[in-house]
């Protein structure tokens, strides 16, 4: 029986021990650039754990004792570990695969409307989810993500429309990896999905919920850094 301190040995430690050799290996200049994975952990943190623990508290999933090491609030302490682990994990790769930011590019004055509406669209659609037990945890994921897409889109979503392998490749490559990995915890019953309060859906035995959960995530990380790096390469 698996813990979850050994699921972070397995999956997490290997992906985050080997971007940051190829970092060191690469010997970038630019080590700025890491001062928006470190903010980004930060505001991760801050507000991933509220939303966590709370979700934890209605009881949408659940850990077993004898797989964490203890809780701080209702979460294990490992959660908070592999909140900020899976974003220096995607900060790291998106980091090596984006390539210079362009300066010179330019929104245009409606894009922030733009962007603001397109993340209210998303907030909605899970305010709306929230109403029914069965789609409880999708609108739970929906609500809690649209103002932050709201906010980066604002920002430049028009930049990164304009990047689209780096936006894909960014955010999809570490999603299916951590999707992956959380399917194996949840058949290894490290953590639990509450049936009742999702919709049942699944593909390749994972929750429909759970691959939304970490496209969402991996996109923070992915469109806060190539905005931050653009933004940067323009005050620059």
């Amino acid at each position: 029986m698996a813990t979850y301190l050994q699921f972070l040995g397995a999956f997490v430690a290997p992906p985050l021990v080997a971007l940051a050799a190829l970092r060191l290996r690469d010997r970038r200049e630019d080590w700025w650039s890491l001062s928006g994975v470190a903010v980004l952990v930060v505001l991760a943190l801050a507000y991933t754990t509220p939303w966590d623990n709370y979700l934890i508290h209605r009881g949408v999933w659940t850990y077993g004792d004898r797989h964490v090491l203890g809780t701080l609030w209702l979460a294990p302490v490992e959660e908070y570990a592999f909140v900020a682990a899976q974003t220096v994990v995607t900060g790291l790769w998106v980091q090596r695969i984006s390539g210079p930011p362009d300066a010179t590019f330019r929104p245009k004055r409606r894009d922030a409307v733009v962007g603001v509406v397109a993340g209210l669209v998303v907030t909605g659609a899970g305010l709306a989810c929230l109403g029914a037990t069965s789609t409880f945890y999708l609108g739970a994921i929906l609500a809690w993500a649209g103002p932050v897409l709201a906010m980066q889109w604002a920002v430049g979503w028009r930049y990164l429309a304009a990047r689209p392998r780096v936006v894909a490749a960014g955010a999809g490559v570490p999603a299916l990896y951590f999707a992956v990995a959380d399917r194996i915890a949840l058949a290894d019953g490290i953590w639990a999905i509450s049936p009742a309060t999702a919709t049942g859906v699944a593909v390749a035995g994972l929750p429909v919920e759970e691959g939304a959960f970490f496209l969402v995530t991996n996109l923070f990380v992915v469109q806060g850094l190539v905005l931050f790096d653009w933004v940067v390469a323009r005050w620059a």
